[in-house]
């Protein structure tokens, strides 16, 4: 069935040496104070927007009592972090300051509003591939979608029981605000390298979650099985998208309403070799008979 839905494809901190490796009640401090020997300010003597005094007089409590606390802006807080080499949370901590002070406390109703309650108007299913963030490539902001990633973007079917992946489908299924399901598939995927494989030396979590896609590979090798393995993999990693659409369908919530016409499921394909995303509705007839049930509409490839 998951053939009917194949989309056409577009032509450290750093660690403590031997002799520094002490108990742990002593690990502590000794990192502090290289930290503050690298980069005394780095931490505590932040200027942020918003923060009254004693709350600045709180942060720089943190540090040790005996040092001056040098003032700086986040901005100074990154040519530092550049000039002595910072990295590991460090650069989290940084990041997360600088999204404090350029984002949150400039945007400050919308994040109280978010506060009190989130109405997301996407429910994005995506793999948790490092190379892909939706976040990042479709410009999705706090508050504005409901995400789940997981090994090759898969949605087991409903009688799979519970996972994480289907008790956020349910979950979401609450949400009035949210009209649109996207799972979005990406090029050179390891878990449908996988899956195409088949070797069955993967670990017993992977390949017992892996199974979940079996009929894309199956369709796949079936239909493609004369392209190279690159090729066939390209195609699974599309096939197993609308593999997950249908099995969306078998979740009663979410069937009932795509019929109302409430809710509508999505293909997308992210290939950042080019840089390209390719999209796809899924086109739901109840009203007929088996295979004819199903098909595609608004497909479109974004360059």
């Amino acid at each position: 069935m998951a053939s009917l839905l194949r989309a056409p494809l577009s032509s450290p901190i750093s660690k403590l040496s031997d002799k520094e490796s002490v108990d742990a009640p002593f690990a502590k401090s000794l990192i502090n104070d290289r930290r503050m020997k690298q980069c005394k300010s780095l931490s505590t003597g932040l200027t942020v927007r918003g923060l009254n005094q004693s709350n600045r007089g709180h942060l720089a409590k943190a540090s040790k009592d005996s040092m001056d606390i040098e003032s700086t802006t986040v901005a100074e807080n990154k040519v530092v972090g550049r000039n002595q080499g910072i990295g590991g949370v460090e650069v989290l901590k940084n990041r997360f300051l600088e999204f404090k002070e350029s984002n949150y406390l400039s945007n400050s109703k919308h994040y109280e509003k978010l506060a009190e309650a989130q109405e997301p108007k996407y429910f994005v299913i995506a793999c948790c591939d490092s190379r892909v963030c939706p976040t990042k490539i479709l410009g999705l902001q706090p508050g504005e979608s409901f995400t789940v990633r997981n090994i090759a973007n898969l949605v087991p079917p409903y009688e799979h029981g519970p996972s994480e992946t289907t008790s956020a489908v349910e979950f979401t299924s609450t949400f009035s605000s949210i009209r649109d399901i996207i799972v979005i598939g990406h090029s050179r995927c390891g878990g449908i390298n996988a899956l195409m494989r088949n070797s069955g030396d993967n670990g017993k979590c992977i390949e017992g979650w892996l199974s979940v896609a079996k009929s894309a590979r199956i369709t796949t090798e079936a239909a493609y099985g004369y392209l190279s393995f690159e090729k066939q993999c390209q195609h699974c990693e599309m096939e197993s998208v609308n593999s997950s659409l249908l099995n969306l369908l078998t979740y009663p919530c979410i069937e009932k309403k795509v019929t109302e016409g409430v809710l509508n499921l999505h293909g997308g394909y992210y290939n950042f070799v080019d840089c390209s995303f390719e999209y796809w509705t899924l086109d739901y007839r109840p009203e007929l008979e088996g295979g004819s049930k199903y098909g595609f509409k608004n497909h479109s490839v974004w360059r």
